[in-house]
């Protein structure tokens, strides 16, 4: 026997260990929360090289400290905890599994209507006013929707238009979607802590970028200073949109 008995399942347990740490450093990456991920990977590798080299007393005490700090972490990383079983969770995450994108779970993107909310967005631009709007693409919706203003009604472009009128109690905030129906109005969005936004983006755009970068869901923002149309969906941002283009891209999306 080696230094380390090295066989398949090795191999196996090293790949599926390196997917897992990509899959968390991605969610922390661009946040103050990296500086101590790096740390924490860190001590670990340090903790299994003195195990490996029997160096008892060494190995002891970081074997310890790990164990008795994972309520802390628990803690600590509360937030991107969260944020990760949402990931594992989501449609992009299940839609790369065959068997489980054949069920569709959840999914019933092709009953929306996009051409009113098209239609809402241009009309919005063209007279420099602003709105976000969230469409659901699942049938798990976050707290924040029910804690809005409750609209349930059919998707409008008349009706878009009015809740997102300057004088409107209701313009402060996103509009939420789902199906062919307006769920919600003025619901307050979690803002985006990633650092590597560019910087030019307002505060709709930050909230757009954290309701959607942890799921499927698909954010339009209009812009109030600019007029310019923002399509928002997972990593893909796609900036000052002609609006006569929104809705194949809005299509495409929901597809």
């Amino acid at each position: 026997m080696g230094f380390i008995d090295f066989n398949i399942i090795s191999i196996i347990d090293i790949t599926l260990v390196a997917i897992l740490i990509y899959q968390l450093y991605k969610l922390v990456r661009g946040t103050v929360a990296i500086n101590i991920f790096i740390g924490i990977i860190f001590i670990y590798m340090m903790w299994k090289l003195f195990e490996a080299l029997q160096m008892e007393m060494l190995s002891e005490i970081l074997g310890q400290f790990i164990g008795l700090g994972v309520i802390a972490l628990l803690i600590v990383f509360q937030q991107e905890l969260r944020k990760f079983l949402l990931m594992l969770g989501g449609q992009d995450f299940l839609k790369k599994i065959p068997l489980l994108n054949k069920l569709k779970l959840g999914n019933f993107t092709n009953q929306i209507n996009v051409k009113p909310i098209a239609i809402a967005c241009k009309k919005l631009s063209e007279n420099n006013i602003g709105a976000l709007i969230i469409i659901f693409k699942t049938t798990t919706f976050p707290s924040y929707t029910e804690k809005g203003t409750q609209i349930n009604a059919e998707i409008s472009s008349e009706l878009l238009q009015n809740i997102f009128f300057k004088n409107s109690p209701l313009h402060d905030g996103a509009v939420c979607i789902s199906k062919n129906k307006i769920l919600s109005a003025a619901c307050v969005l979690p803002v985006t802590d990633n650092t590597e936004v560019p910087s030019h983006f307002g505060l709709r755009h930050l909230a757009a970028i954290g309701a959607t970068e942890h799921s499927d869901d698909i954010a339009i923002v209009i812009s109030e200073e600019t007029s310019k149309i923002t399509f928002i969906h997972g990593n893909e941002i796609i900036h000052d949109i002609n609006s006569n283009d929104l809705e194949t891209i809005l299509k495409k999306a929901l597809q």
